[in-house]
């Protein structure tokens, strides 16, 4: 849950700074919230489907 909470907080430091016009941050902000995000999609990914094979709900 780590990595998807400094994603979104990424993802608002983008906005706030595309919205202002630096442009510059806004898209390194975006990079990293992207980068973030998909880090935590595949974990959450193999954590699932680990789960499914050792036959245990994750949730």
């Amino acid at each position: 849950m780590t990595l998807l909470k400094w994603a979104l907080i990424c993802f608002v430091i983008s906005l706030l700074a595309g919205g202002l016009g630096f442009t510059g941050i806004a898209s390194g902000a975006r990079s990293l919230s992207r980068i973030l995000f998909g880090v935590f999609l595949v974990i959450a990914i193999v954590i699932v489907v680990l789960a499914l094979a050792v036959g245990q709900a994750v949730f």
